[in-house]
């Protein structure tokens, strides 16, 4: 028998001063089977990043020609593709050939700088694509937010995250390296 999804409800409260972008979003996030907790939490803080009203999961993790998340026009384009982790070039060529705009979220520590020396010369070219690593203690931090009822305050200033709910903290500091 194969294993479920375990089902989250998250209510975000998002004041992003940086794009000038203030709403609250109401989000059922399905986590897989596979998925840590510190993973399902990086794709709530990609959607706070990245919030608009026709921003949406997609399958993620159980479909391979999907990203987590992505925007898509009224006609069906794709306007905003976002990847997590450390995927395949191909992946990230195919992405830049379907879609507007590409943000890759990476994590995992010592992994990114290995995985970055590999693949940048190859990704140089691709002028939609957005790469931005999040630090490891804050993913990790992030994972100890993660509950099946949440309500997170996220506040954006200056290029750093806060992320907070009734009893915990934590700050993010993205650092682009593209």
């Amino acid at each position: 028998m194969a294993l479920k999804a375990t089902i989250f409800k998250a209510t975000l409260s998002i004041a992003d001063m940086d794009r000038h972008y203030y709403a609250d979003h109401h989000l059922t996030i399905a986590q897989h089977p596979s998925e840590t907790d510190e993973r399902m939490m990086i794709r709530l803080l990609a959607f706070a990043l990245n919030a608009d009203e026709h921003l949406e999961f997609t399958k993620g993790l159980s479909t391979d020609d999907e990203p987590e998340l992505w925007r898509k026009s009224l006609s069906d384009e794709i306007e905003l593709w976002i990847e997590l982790g450390l995927p395949e070039e191909g992946r990230l060529r195919k992405a830049c050939n379907r879609a507007k705009q590409v943000i890759l979220y990476t994590y995992g520590g010592r992994a990114v700088p290995l995985w970055w020396e590999k693949h940048h010369h190859k990704l140089e070219r691709f002028g939609n694509l957005t790469v931005i690593d999040l630090p490891q203690e804050s993913t990790a931090a992030l994972a100890s937010l993660a509950q099946r009822g949440m309500s997170l305050q996220i506040t954006v200033q200056d290029g750093v995250v806060g992320v907070a709910d009734d009893t915990q903290h934590v700050q993010v500091e993205p650092a682009p390296l593209t």
